[in-house]
């Protein structure tokens, strides 16, 4: 299942028992500002999403930091930090010009998402 930073955020949020605005007085934080981030309209601020992580109780290093670290990095628009040295990396252009170009098809795309998801799962 597809999720965007903000609704990652937000679902994690609310299982801590706080609203929007009793989460913010709790953590000094702006509720205008991460209410736009949690319904997708800004990107979380680069130098904040560990301390939001912190927030939300996310141990680090664990499998729900690290989605979480990686889905801000999509949502700014960046390839997450530790993919770049991965040989999958070097491959992204290619992929790329596959996926842009339609050499690759959706179908094919699915199957390679379903192979990531099954490897994810074990």
């Amino acid at each position: 299942m597809e999720k965007t930073f903000g609704e990652f955020f937000k679902k994690k949020r609310v299982e801590s028992g706080l609203s929007l605005r009793g989460f913010c007085k709790k953590y000094n934080l702006d509720a205008g500002n991460l209410s736009k981030i949690e319904r997708g309209i800004m990107p979380p601020p680069k130098d904040k999403v560990a301390e939001y992580a912190g927030h939300l109780d996310l141990k680090k290093g664990g499998s729900e930091w690290n989605e979480f670290i990686d889905l801000a990095a999509i949502s700014a628009d960046k390839i997450p930090d530790g993919f770049k040295q991965t040989d999958v990396y070097k491959k992204l252009p290619v992929f790329c010009r596959g996926v842009r170009d339609k050499r690759i098809t959706k179908k094919e795309i699915d199957e390679i998402i379903s192979i990531i998801e099954k490897a994810n799962s074990k």
